[in-house]
């Protein structure tokens, strides 16, 4: 008679036998070992070297719709000497970094403990304040009562950046803000990417063989993305396509690229966009459209999706539909075709904004809208948010005034 202890070794050795049966014909059917094919996962999302950490703030069911006012995805970076360490989010055409500080707040810049920091004087072409509350570059607002509700000193500084080879830049200018209910959770400031020459591109080593920066914003609360300055363009082995970089005199120190139209799905007519540019955004979710464009998909996307029970709008979110308790949805992907025949296509986390961010199977809504209220500079047409840029590298050649996409290249 067999023991327990014995059956139970009999029993987990079948299940070896079994594991190993089913790697092995794994491994012949696909011609390639599960370590090689982790090895080239590994490869494919790698970040580009000395790349900052990009995470996503956590952020509970829907109470509001993300707006501009903060930024959704955060780096570290070094300021002053020592370095301090804050938690930043990034922009581009921010006009000038941004930190908050408060020396009794934890998590904000303390000039105090920087033996490296000094003030921009007023009326020095650093400074960007159209007026000044003394000999620095400095500002206060005072309400009727008297009470400070924020103020404001330019300062530089060193910036540290590049983790595993740290990089520093001298003299990086900052505004630094002190506001009264500043909480906790919130981002010590924000990391200028744009065109402005005091910004992080802008002041970092370059050369036409580099990006002046590229970006994968992570899709998951707990994934990684990467923030990159300064490093080599994507090599011959990554897929990317490059469509040409403008610039409008209403926002100089934005970036735009030239969106030709929309498609959804395979089969159908592409929805041609009006004449004009699309703003390149970082701190706007969505994705918002002309009335005309934003009704031609919409229509398109409600007749494929005419078996999902439809759920009430989200904010201005108005094409919404109930997965809950379903086990797969399928959704037309959307593409984003550019001049010079670049292209960006869309999965359903990227074309959707779900109730729940982290789960696909419970009220979601078409990310892209066409408010009322939405009033763009002469010139732009559309404005590509956060969202659709997700898992895609997007590489800034500002050398060679291109934007290149390439997919998949962080944690989805």
């Amino acid at each position: 008679m067999i023991s327990s202890v014995h059956l139970l070794r009999l029993l987990l050795l079948i299940l070896l036998l079994l594991l190993a049966s089913v790697t092995l014909t794994f491994e012949f059917d696909a011609g390639i070992s599960f370590q090689a094919r982790y090895e080239a996962y590994k490869a494919k999302h790698a970040p580009p070297p000395n790349s900052l950490v990009v995470t996503r703030r956590p952020r509970s069911p829907l109470v509001t719709l993300p707006g501009t006012s903060e930024s959704e995805y955060h780096v570290v970076v070094g300021y002053g000497t020592p370095a301090q360490n804050l938690t930043v989010g990034f922009d581009a055409g921010a006009g000038g970094a941004t930190l908050l500080h408060c020396n009794c707040k934890p998590g904000a810049f303390d000039p105090s403990r920087s033996s490296s920091v000094a003030h921009v004087p007023c009326g020095s072409p650093d400074c960007p304040l159209e007026a000044c509350s003394g000999r620095g570059c400095a500002s206060t607002t005072v309400a009727k009562n008297g009470a400070v509700i924020s103020s404001v000193t330019v300062v530089t500084d060193t910036l540290t950046f590049s983790p595993s080879t740290p990089t520093t830049v001298d003299n990086f200018r900052a505004s630094c803000m002190e506001m009264g209910g500043r909480t906790a959770g919130r981002s010590s400031g924000l990391l200028d990417l744009g065109r402005d020459s005091h910004s992080l591109p802008s002041r970092a080593p370059s050369s036409p063989d580099t990006a002046a920066f590229s970006y994968c914003l992570p899709t998951w609360t707990g994934a990684r993305g990467f923030l990159s300055i300064g490093a080599p363009l994507p090599g011959p082995g990554r897929k990317v396509s490059y469509t040409p970089l403008r610039s409008n005199a209403a926002l100089p120190n934005s970036y735009f690229v030239r969106l030709a139209g929309l498609s959804l799905g395979t089969g159908r007519p592409v929805i041609p966009v009006p004449a004009g540019d699309a703003l390149m955004a970082l701190r706007t979710t969505f994705t918002y459209l002309m009335p005309e464009t934003y009704a031609a998909l919409r229509d398109q996307f409600k007749e494929q999706m005419a078996q999902y029970p439809v759920a009430p709008p989200m904010g201005f979110l108005d094409t919404c539909y109930n997965f809950t308790g379903l086990r797969k949805i399928d959704v037309p992907p959307v593409t984003l075709t550019f001049d010079s025949g670049a292209s960006l296509e869309l999965g359903i986390r990227q074309m959707m904004y779900f109730e729940d961010r982290d789960y696909v199977f419970s009220a979601g809504c078409l990310a892209f809208a066409a408010p009322a209220w939405a009033v763009y500079p002469a010139g732009v047409a559309a404005v590509i948010g956060t969202l659709a840029q997700e898992t895609t590298e997007v590489v800034y050649d500002v050398h060679a005034d291109m934007v290149g996409f390439v997919p998949d290249r962080c944690e989805q």
